[in-house]
């Protein structure tokens, strides 16, 4: 039988069976553009209905609204299985099974600050800013966007409630996160320094996952004496899909408020394709490293810091190197970004007047992702030694994710270090990134070497991580 979570897709309506045969000509008014339906056999948006064709196929589906895409003489319906199909109408015999079995009323609601009550002893917060987590299938185009409040995804675990006292569900902002800014960093850490400094014991941050990584770093460093954990949680798959990662990422959340020692920013998502557990990576020390799967997270040159068992309610720490948790409320917030940060990636045969146009662009930091130990063509060091020379930090990471930057194996390496590039160890690339765009926007003013010198000292451990083979994956060889 077809279901959806009823707090996400709306309540199940009593069925009452009909049955229409529905013929069409070429010109058919049957379906209008732009969402409006005609009445045609009483079939509309929401219904659950089943269609069988006039080639005997019989489908089962929710009834979505038509768009300026949709063929006149086909139906667009939500399968059990979460995905959308069209189907022909033509000469086909469609039965009525539920009348409005799904709510579809604007997908966008208000944004604001709710407070929950719940019967535990936590004081949290929750704040969502996007991504597939507070998203559902958008009915005009089958496409996913954000639309799910805070407050829908709070009711949608109740462990939240079971555990907290009091929750404060701040519906922030709702963007997919390749659209995040720096600006939207330091608004976001404003947000969650405010809760930490009211006394919260945690806060929860659902974000979209492709950049999800850069905002943890961004918080991690722009969040100074943190005393409380935050949490940093997504999903691959939207709430209202049966196979969503959503609901079990975010149980794993309260656990991690409740349990963990330590006070550092971390990403919350699975370990495992199945629901055995969730990891707690650290956010300075965590990429996404598959574009779909649910255990796409991995924590790298680093172990996570901990596992939590979201059945049992337990946390195990794995990884003792971590900033202790002080419960202390007073949080220092210092949340400036530059957006005159740039990432580069080098390739074989890069232009490097790339470089020249930064600099004439007013940027004010650069990031190499260079090759092997930390290289790029020789051509360029011209460029990066006048972009130096103009006051612009220019840093080297490694591209290879895994290992450190040595600039002094190579003879290209050492004509960069006299050119003055800041080599960044094993720092990841978009965390050097991050925290050159947060030194040069909350030091502004000092001089490039003094910010590279910060560049290179270990604040959240983003530096000095383990080069051991026990966090090195390998990949499968057929063995």
């Amino acid at each position: 039988m077809f279901s959806f979570n009823d707090l996400i897709t709306g309540k199940r309506r009593r069925s009452r069976s009909r049955v229409f045969t529905l013929y069409f000509a070429v010109n058919s008014p049957c379906f209008l553009y732009s969402a409006v339906w005609c009445v045609v056999a009483n079939v509309k948006p929401g219904d659950l209905i089943r269609v069988i064709t006039s080639g005997g196929l019989v489908v089962e589906g929710v009834v979505l609204p038509s768009t300026e895409f949709t063929s006149e003489k086909h139906i667009v319906l939500k399968l059990s299985s979460g995905y959308n199909v069209g189907v022909s109408l033509e000469n086909a015999i469609v039965e009525v099974i539920a009348e409005d079995y799904l709510k579809l009323g604007a997908l966008e609601g208000s944004q604001g600050v709710t407070v929950i009550k719940g019967k535990g002893e936590l004081r949290m917060a929750f704040v969502s800013t996007g991504g597939t987590i507070v998203s559902k299938v958008e009915y005009e185009t089958g496409a996913v966007k954000p639309a799910l409040s805070a407050s829908d995804l709070v009711e949608f675990v109740p462990e939240l409630r079971e555990l907290a006292e009091e929750i404060v569900v701040s519906d922030f902002m709702r963007k997919l996160s390749e659209n995040m800014t720096p600006e939207d960093w330091s608004r976001i850490s404003e947000e969650v320094g405010k809760y930490l400094r009211s006394g919260a014991d945690g806060v929860i941050v659902a974000h979209g996952t492709d950049t999800m990584a850069y905002t943890a770093a961004a918080l991690a460093f722009s969040l100074r004496n943190l005393g409380n954990p935050v949490v940093l949680v997504g999903a691959q798959r939207s709430s209202d899909r049966p196979s969503t990662d959503a609901s079990y990422n975010l149980k794993a959340c309260p656990v991690i408020v409740k349990e963990a020692p330590f006070a550092e920013v971390v990403v919350a998502m699975h370990g495992s394709s199945d629901d055995i557990y969730v990891l707690a990576h650290r956010g300075v020390r965590v990429r996404k490293m598959h574009s779909s799967r649910r255990d796409a997270f991995q924590s790298v040159n680093d172990l996570p810091l901990a596992k939590v068992y979201v059945r049992e309610r337990r946390l195990e720490v794995i990884n003792r190197n971590y900033l202790p948790r002080t419960r202390s409320s007073e949080v220092l917030l210092m949340n400036k970004f530059s957006s005159k940060v740039a990432l580069l990636k080098h390739y074989p045969g890069i232009d490097c007047e790339i470089i020249d146009y930064l600099v004439d662009k007013g940027y004010k930091g650069v990031v190499i992702e260079g090759t092997g130990l930390g290289h790029i063509r020789e051509e360029c060091i011209d460029g990066i030694r006048r972009a130096i020379e103009e006051g612009v930090i220019v840093a080297m990471s490694t591209q290879t994710i895994f290992g450190r930057v040595d600039l002094d194996v190579y003879t290209t390496g050492r004509k960069l270090l006299k050119a003055g590039v800041v080599p960044v160890d094993d720092m990841l690339p978009e965390v050097a990134f991050v925290k050159l765009s947060w030194l040069l926007g909350n030091y502004h003013g000092e001089e490039p070497a003094k910010i590279g010198s910060r560049l290179t000292t270990n604040l959240v451990n983003e530096i000095g991580g383990t080069q051991s083979l026990s966090v090195f994956p390998r990949w499968y060889h057929g063995d």
